[in-house]
């Protein structure tokens, strides 16, 4: 199987671990901090105000486009520019170089249609996730992971009200370009080559940096399906040996949701993205037999193009 092996010379162990940890601090403290700063200017009452709404920010609908400035600047600092400079740092390597290759055209289509077409067959996951029922043992983690996936629910009906044209692009921007970006960048183009150069296997490699990327959400009733898209991102990476696939894939699945939340919102389409109902099975099945179609033409042609792929 083809694919990237690593951008560092370190040990593999220690890599992941400054990956992490950079990943963490960047996304969790460094760049909400920042992104805290240049929303400011977005609110006007005081600033003892403003920090104490930001706490429950659902509350407050004048807190909208402060927080999502400042979840912009959360993936912007923590994710993209935070990650680059410990490349250009640590690494002595050229961030760009991580997305130096074209994008075929052939092979941009093809992981889009998989994409959207991968979304009916994750719905049966997303509805089983969403419905699962932890042990008795853990219900304690249960109710808090319970209540953690209902916040993470209001937020995302927080970011996704869209009164004008200007809010439906700004929500682009934060919750599809910038995470695509981001997160690819971390997930796939820095951590994945790494568990592989621990492991020696790409199938180890993608499944693991799929987990680690849903289990950073902390949203654990989303946890499968958002492993599952991980890895489609991962064997996309793997197969092409180009990082503009996931990006590209990544960038589709949360602008495709964006836009049919907004479609929805203003009457034109009948089908709620934020619904956790799976599709009917006649389209299950037809969405899974077209993604597997594709994936399969996806895995081909890159071959055709990459001959050192086994």
């Amino acid at each position: 199987m083809h694919g990237p092996t690593g951008i560092s010379q370190r040990n593999p162990i220690l890599s992941i671990f400054f990956i992490l940890c950079m990943a963490f601090i960047g996304f969790i403290i460094i760049g909400p901090i920042v992104g805290f700063l240049f929303s400011l200017p977005f609110y006007e009452g005081t600033l003892m105000e403003f920090s104490e709404k930001i706490t429950t920010p659902t509350q407050y609908p004048e807190l909208r486009l402060p927080v999502l400035i400042m979840q912009g600047f959360a993936t912007l600092v923590g994710l993209i520019l935070i990650p680059g400079l410990y490349l250009y740092a640590m690494e002595r390597t050229n961030p760009l170089l991580l997305v130096s290759k074209k994008a075929p055209a052939v092979l941009a289509l093809v992981a889009t249609l998989a994409t959207i077409a991968f979304m009916g067959t994750n719905s049966v996951f997303i509805e089983w996730n969403t419905n699962f029922i932890f042990p008795d043992f853990l219900k304690d983690f249960g109710a808090w992971a319970r209540e953690r996936e209902d916040l993470a629910a209001e937020l995302t009906k927080f970011f996704t009200t869209f009164n004008t044209t200007g809010d439906l692009v700004l929500g682009l921007v934060v919750i599809a370009l910038l995470p695509a970006i981001g997160e690819e960048l971390v997930f796939r183009g820095m951590l994945q080559p790494e568990f592989y150069r621990l492991s020696g296997n790409h199938h180890t490699a993608i499944w693991i940096s799929a987990f680690i990327f849903s289990a950073f959400h902390m949203q654990f009733f989303g946890l499968v399906p958002r492993m599952l898209l991980g890895a489609l991102f991962g064997y996309l990476y793997v197969w092409s040996g180009n990082l503009w696939m996931p990006m590209i894939a990544h960038f589709v699945n949360n602008s495709f949701s964006v836009l049919m939340i907004y479609l929805f919102q203003k009457g034109i389409i009948p089908i709620d993205m934020e619904s956790a109902e799976a599709a009917p099975w006649p389209v299950v099945i037809g969405f899974t037999l077209a993604f597997t179609a594709l994936m399969y033409y996806f895995y081909t042609h890159s071959k055709t193009q990459n001959p050192n792929q086994a």
